[in-house]
């Protein structure tokens, strides 16, 4: 093992840099920077992410002793959307179990911010402006361009990805090596999308896909379009890198608790750990929570693309390894 860092003096440097950036983006535009707590009495249901959990060993006041480490500050960011603190951001570190690699640590910076009354279009138009203000840093720029998910797998690969079968998402991934076994309709979507779609994109190009199938809605609302329902959540790449996951908020609770049991029941099925839900967030849902947009960025992923590397042991001070 080898004490010192795994990022350069310069990496560290950029990234103080770019954290000024985006507080100064954001004062600018009159958003609020707020914490909210790293561990929670709820999980994340997402069975697709999986939550670390430890045990409080003080006094609880019958409080649960299992907490949970947030793999975003997205709930208690909407209690506060919900209690009327307004357009709001946290820059802060989260955590995801099972994410070590060339481009996952299992801790890492996000940013996340909420535009109450926006829609997608506006936030996507800030999202890339913040982008674009980071490669201006280093004196980068970067063509725009936006297409609807449907169009991308139409055009680039060949196939309706919101009405084909199987067999067509399987004829299209033939060679990558992965067992097939158990994969849903959704996860070949996704096996595409990262072994055939992105390494294709342009190293100087943002790309905002949106419009997803409603099977990949999470926490977005749903509306229908050309016949087909679909989720109002966009995907920002630069380059082939994704930075981030902007959705047009769902606001009804009890779709949102459907959404949380539907969760519960396929990681229940899959014999995985099953967090409590977050019933805070539910009844800041029932209470009211404004209609608003927003997006989750990885700082980590951008200062990644800004340097151009793809290790994130690149421009973290020290990676899981040396941690």
């Amino acid at each position: 093992m080898t004490w010192q860092p795994s990022a350069t003096m310069d990496a560290l440097r950029l990234r103080a840099s770019l954290n000024r950036l985006m507080r100064e983006f954001f004062h600018a535009r009159d958003v609020l920077e707020v914490e909210t707590p790293m561990m929670s009495r709820a999980g994340n249901t997402d069975a697709n992410i999986a939550s670390f959990s430890l045990d409080f060993s003080g006094r609880t006041d019958g409080a649960p002793r299992t907490r949970w480490l947030r793999t975003s500050p997205e709930f208690p960011l909407k209690r506060l959307l919900a209690a009327g603190v307004g357009d709001c951001y946290e820059l802060g570190r989260v955590f995801r179990d099972g994410e070590a690699g060339g481009r996952h640590n299992p801790e890492f910076t996000m940013l996340e911010w909420y535009r109450v009354g926006w829609t997608l279009e506006p936030l996507i138009d800030e999202t890339v402006a913040l982008v674009q203000a980071a490669l201006s840093m280093i004196g980068r720029e970067a063509t725009v361009a936006r297409i609807r998910f449907r169009d991308l797998y139409l055009q680039r690969l060949g196939f309706d990805p919101m009405t084909a079968d199987l067999d067509a998402l399987r004829n299209a991934a033939a060679g990558i090596a992965i067992d097939g076994e158990g994969l849903t309709r959704d996860d070949w979507l996704d096996l595409l999308m990262t072994h055939r779609l992105q390494p294709a994109f342009g190293r100087d190009g943002i790309l905002v896909v949106q419009d997803y199938p409603a099977t990949q809605s999470a926490l977005a609302r749903v509306v229908e379009r050309d016949g087909v329902p679909v989720a109002e959540r966009f995907e920002l790449y630069l380059g082939a890198l994704e930075l981030a996951n902007g959705y047009h908020e769902l606001t009804d609770a009890v779709e949102q608790r459907r959404r949380f049991e539907r969760d519960m029941a396929v990681r229940q099925a899959r014999g995985d750990i099953a967090p409590p839900m977050d019933e805070a967030l539910l009844a800041a849902l029932e209470h009211g929570m404004p209609s608003c947009a927003g997006v989750a960025l990885g700082v980590d992923r951008l200062l990644m693309a800004m340097r151009d590397t793809p290790r994130i042991a690149d421009v973290v001070a020290f990676d899981f390894a040396r941690g």
